[in-house]
């Protein structure tokens, strides 16, 4: 399976020196110091205030959207693998689980709901959409817990691709986070708990 890595996360990544100036972590940490103070993010402002081009900004972060996916995983990346560590179980009932705290914990997450309510048709098309990697990740995430409990003999391998699975099983998680841009209505538990009984039932678990 192909991991999804955006611009940023590549630059990040090479191990080449720089002799002196702003890096492409000084990038992202400023730009996600903006976005956590409930700041409108302007790239154009951010690379003035690195001293670097815009041209340099861009081959680093990719774009605006490219950007805003990666702080929002890197506020996503620790909710989850705490999530994880500390679920006990195995199988169906442990996926769920996991699958039920961190939607629920994301239903009232301050700058998720801060950013949805500044531009709600934006925020939901870089956390759903391919204009980010932020939904991407989160399938490759669900998708390899899922194969993990498969190859441990926890679970039964499902009758679909896992990477489908995983990606239904998003869709659902997106339809009750977002379900305030999408239909009008506050996201709210009951409706995690519905998604959680559908997704019981796709990993092959009994209603």
């Amino acid at each position: 399976m192909a991991t999804t890595h955006s611009p940023l996360q590549k630059e990040l990544q090479k191990t080449r020196k720089r002799s002196s100036g702003s890096t492409p972590a000084d990038a992202f940490n400023r730009a996600r110091r903006t976005w956590l103070n409930g700041e409108r993010l302007h790239l154009a402002e951010l690379a003035e205030d690195l001293g670097i081009g815009r041209a340099t900004l861009f081959r680093w972060v990719g774009n605006k959207d490219l950007l805003l996916g990666d702080i929002l995983w890197s506020l996503y990346a620790p909710i989850r693998a705490s999530v994880v560590a500390s679920t006990p179980g195995t199988g169906v009932d442990f996926i769920v689980e996991v699958y039920r705290r961190i939607t629920i914990e994301l239903i009232s997450a301050k700058p998720l709901r801060d950013f949805i309510k500044q531009d709600p048709e934006h925020a939901l098309r870089v956390l759903t959409s391919s204009a980010s990697t932020m939904h991407g990740r989160v399938v490759e995430a669900n998708t390899v817990m899922i194969q993990d409990q498969i190859d441990k003999g926890h679970l039964e391998k499902p009758p679909m691709r896992v990477e489908s699975l995983s990606y239904f099983m998003v869709r659902l998680a997106e339809s009750c986070l977002y379900s305030d841009v999408i239909i009008g209505r506050e996201p709210n538990v009951e409706e995690v708990e519905e998604a959680c009984l559908a997704v019981k039932i796709l990993l092959g678990g009994k209603p």
